[in-house]
């Protein structure tokens, strides 16, 4: 019998089938960079690499008169060496706000500095192979990263939250009613394995029903990079996920989604862009002031995890972090509970 191709082994199928596409539309000399950068990164980094690669050679067309009659099929590895720290200072700028065909692209201090530092790698490889004389990307500074407070739920929001879910269509009628009934035990559990795991919405629109282990109430999440972990999960994830399992039993999935753990309601499996409009949608309800997406329910977790056991390596490791330095970044900071203790713990005179 032939192995099932697993949902994560098809994404790096079609992961590897896009990149080819893009490669195929930037000069040719690219491809030597990418194929050496194979065994070190993820088939999606090297997208997204090769995506903000293409927009440092689309500026440079766009705005080199010498270049006006290039097509980027016609560039060799020669124009990197025409290329000085001025003008990258302006492709910084160009970078801000563009224009991307008929679409206006903008881009924040993290996107900013991800083209950046791409293209930085970039340099370096041809610079290391004698094939440039110049690498003008070290001459510039790096984009500074000005860090954001963390956006979670309260605990009070979170039983706010799993309550709607449980019990929010009360006041709905007709279709809406119909609808909430219809995925009430499914999103339920899929918010609840968010909260009580705090695994990446990817992660969790890439499990199958194989990788839920009731057993030792587990489930197995295949990691950024591929590597696979058992994630352990307490008794409200195990009742949400049972009482979900007993309503997908119902349904017949469409063919090649059989395995998934969560179904849309066209019976496949569910995306990234369905579970984000799913949060957003029962957030909405909850509040109004915070924007709440499914990374910010597993800084949620994150956060509680910390909070409970003061243990940042425990942390790392559940949340699947390969460098406990992120961690520390993100939970490991004076929370306003601990800033509280601050007002009265110094006393200006005695009375």
């Amino acid at each position: 019998m032939k192995n099932r191709i697993t949902y994560h082994e098809q994404t790096a199928i079609d992961d590897t089938i896009r990149l080819r596409e893009v490669l195929a539309t930037m000069p040719d000399f690219c491809k030597d960079y990418f194929r050496s950068i194979d065994a070190t990164t993820t088939t999606r980094t090297r997208i997204s690499y090769a995506y903000d690669i293409r927009i440092f050679f689309e500026f440079l067309l766009s705005q080199n008169p010498s270049l006006k009659d290039k097509t980027m099929k016609d560039l060799t590895v020669d124009i990197l060496d025409q290329v000085k720290a001025m003008d990258l200072e302006e492709y910084e700028e160009y970078l801000k706000v563009y224009n991307n065909g008929d679409r206006l692209e903008t881009n924040g201090e993290r996107g900013l500095k991800r083209k950046i530092s791409a293209l930085r790698s970039f340099y370096a490889y041809y610079f290391r192979r004698e094939q440039i004389r110049t690498n003008p990307t070290v001459l510039i500074d790096m984009p500074k990263i000005h860090q954001k407070s963390i956006i979670r739920l309260d605990t009070d929001e979170v039983v706010m939250l799993l309550d709607h879910i449980e019990h929010g269509g009360d006041s709905l009628s007709g279709q809406r009613r119909a609808y909430y009934e219809k995925t009430r035990e499914r999103d339920l559990a899929l918010v609840t394995l968010l909260l009580g795991t705090g695994i990446r919405v990817s992660e969790c629109v890439g499990l199958d029903i194989e990788d839920v282990d009731f057993k030792n109430n587990g489930i197995t999440v295949t990691r950024k990079g591929g590597n696979q972990m058992v994630v352990y999960f307490g008794s409200e994830v195990e009742k949400a996920l049972k009482d979900y399992l007993a309503v997908r039993q119902g349904i017949t999935p469409v063919a090649g989604h059989e395995h998934a753990l969560f179904f849309s309601t066209q019976r496949k499996r569910m995306g990234v862009g369905a579970v984000e409009n799913l949060v957003k949608k029962y957030a909405s309800e909850v509040t109004t002031a915070k924007k709440i997406t499914p990374h910010k329910l597993r800084s949620t977790y994150g956060t509680a995890l910390y909070q409970e056991t003061g243990d940042i390596y425990l942390v790392a490791d559940v949340l699947g972090h390969k460098d406990v330095n992120t961690t520390k970044k993100h939970y490991a900071d004076l929370g306003n509970e601990r800033r509280r203790l601050a007002a009265g713990a110094v006393k200006l005179r005695d009375v």
